[in-house]
């Protein structure tokens, strides 16, 4: 178990971004009938002491005999196309569903990569928020077939504007106030391309100024502009808010709050959180608890962080197999999973802590977050090993669902699995399997998603913190990139299958030098996030060229208007 107690910093290396945005729906027009498969951008054989080895030629790639696709061992960081023989030479434009009825498409794309989404109810209507860290869109879904765009904004952040960031909104019952809570980390991208080979491009983030940490704002409208900010806190214990610059990462991803007395986010809260091979990253996050019944007054609680994390503590980092070898995300890169509340009885919250592995922590005690177990899982370089943990079934059948996601495309890097772990005893959690591997609709050209283009992998499975209604204690849909969104069928948790699927068609650049058209791209993240009403029996599918409205027999009857 670890202390509460928080060292100044002394010196660490790594960085946080977000994925490239297009405003609007890339165009496709040109990409249909390319005579050759895209070529790769050249890739660097100098590679550093440790990293993975790029795979030998023939060690993997699809084998039309049997028609799948043997992805390899290992790789290093490997960004852009890898197209094998058995690649597509085009992109794909066709759309597969089973068990899906499209109900609606809207093209606004928020980012084309990645995207966050965020919903509410204000005065019988219900708002959706599709957003980056640069810019939102806000639009009225109360009628599905019927979306309104009502809002949106560009940040001018190289201008000083404050960038957005993720965030969680909750009607405050004893303060009858709609509350939000939203976060702000340093980039991941963009401003450190490798801390091993240009050390001095860390100075960029050590000098960053901005708010690490996250603000509560009190809602008072469906528009975020008109918001009042209620408080804003640093997670660095040594910089206040109004001071500049701040150590540490700042707040990560979308912070969990129920609209009670406890907050909990992730992050490294100071520049000693510094144990982490990622090239762009330079921080090892933890998992903090912050009392905020007093929403202009948040006071900080615990502080939890994976053995190995911070500066002082490379005995125990060495022991983990990744260490060294400049390409694994350790730490957090979410806040808990928390299946139960603690103002509620929850007793326990589940890390995904990156190569760290897969931790159970005991919340009852906010102010003393205390470790109950852990789990190594397999190591699976390069991509993100420890990111998503589904928790919604936890309380009927015992059973969570820990994932990573893939980083690379044209599947140049192990398979991601979605594994399934026992808790029912929580001081001795049990990996007892993984999910299936989805396979192409019969209609579909190929015969592995492999083959498709782009990236294929789990992405994650929508944030239970914030998706509106009870989740199906049978069904978990799945974002799964090029495989659009795979929902299995967790009925006989030994036996987990694929219900049903939404593939929607890829979309892609086409780069040129002169006019020439050299060369297709698919963009590497079709479908990059879903987000679940489970009380209107909706699937949102956000994807690189638009917003997709789902329906299922297999959720129940879809509500298309308020729900009870």
């Amino acid at each position: 178990m670890k202390t509460t107690t928080l060292i100044p910093c002394l010196a660490a290396a790594l960085l946080c971004g977000s994925l490239g945005a297009y405003a609007q729906a890339p165009k496709s027009g040109a990409n249909l009938n390319a005579p050759d498969a895209p070529a790769s951008k050249p890739v660097s054989n100098d590679l550093l002491p440790g990293e993975p080895r790029h795979p030998a030629a023939g060690s993997y790639g699809y084998d039309a005999a049997s028609g799948k696709f043997k992805m390899p061992e290992a790789t290093p960081d490997a960004y852009g196309a890898h197209p094998v023989p058995g690649s597509l030479p085009y992109l794909d434009m066709n759309t597969y569903a089973k068990g899906f009825k499209q109900e609606a498409f809207y093209p606004y794309v928020a980012g084309a990569g990645h995207s966050w989404q965020a919903t509410f109810d204000w005065q019988g209507r219900r708002y959706l928020y599709d957003y980056e860290i640069w810019q939102y869109n806000v639009f009225d879904i109360t009628d599905p077939h019927d979306v309104k765009l009502v809002g949106k904004k560009n940040f001018d952040i190289k201008g000083g504007e404050h960038q957005f960031g993720p965030f969680n909104v909750k009607y405050n019952k004893k303060l009858g106030k709609m509350l939000a809570v939203q976060c702000y980390e340093t980039p991941r991208y963009g401003t450190v391309w490798n801390k091993y080979t240009h050390p001095e491009q860390m100075k960029g983030i050590r000098d960053r100024k901005m708010l690490r940490g996250f603000r509560i704002f009190e809602v008072t409208g469906p528009l975020f502009t008109d918001w009042k900010m209620l408080s804003e806190t640093s997670l660095d214990p040594y910089h206040p808010s109004d001071t500049q610059p701040q150590q540490g990462s700042g707040c990560q991803d979308v912070p969990v709050y129920n609209g009670d007395q406890y907050l909990f986010v992730a992050g490294a809260p100071d520049d000693s959180f510094a144990n982490t091979e990622y090239k762009t990253y330079l921080f090892a996050g933890g998992q903090l608890a912050f009392d905020v019944s007093d929403p202009a007054h948040p006071k900080r609680l615990g502080t939890w962080w994976a053995p190995g994390s911070r500066l002082g503590e490379e005995e125990e980092y060495r022991k983990n197999p990744r260490a060294g070898n400049k390409t694994s995300w350790m730490g957090s890169r979410m806040p808990l999973f928390i299946p139960k509340p603690v103002e509620q009885g929850g007793k326990y919250g589940y890390a995904a802590m990156g190569g760290f592995g897969f931790f159970v922590i005991d919340i009852s005690d906010p102010s003393h977050l205390k470790q109950v177990a852990h789990l190594d899982m397999p190591v699976s370089v390069t991509g993100t090993e420890g990111d998503n943990i589904d928790v919604t079934k936890v309380e009927t059948t015992g059973m969570v669902y820990y994932s990573g996601y893939p980083m690379s495309e044209d599947c140049y890097e192990p398979f991601k699995d979605i594994y399934a772990i026992d808790v029912r005893d929580p001081k001795n959690p049990k990996l007892v399997g993984t999910l299936p591997r989805p396979v192409p609709d019969a209609k579909a050209p190929f015969t592995d998603f492999c083959q498709r283009r782009g990236s294929f992998g789990p992405k994650r499975s929508g944030y239970a913190s914030i998706q509106p209604g009870t989740p199906s204690q049978r069904y978990m849909p799945y974002s799964y990139y090029n495989a659009g969104m795979q929902m299995f069928d967790l009925k006989d948790p030994a036996h987990p299958v694929i219900a049903g699927y939404f593939t929607p068609k890829m979309i892609g650049e086409v780069p040129t030098t002169d006019g020439q058209t050299q060369s297709i791209r698919a963009l590497p993240n079709p479908v990059h996030s879903i987000f679940v009403e489970w009380d209107r029996n909706l699937v949102w599918v956000f994807s690189n060229h638009g917003i997709y409205a789902l329906s299922s027999d297999l959720l129940g009857k879809p509500v298309f208007g308020m729900p009870n």
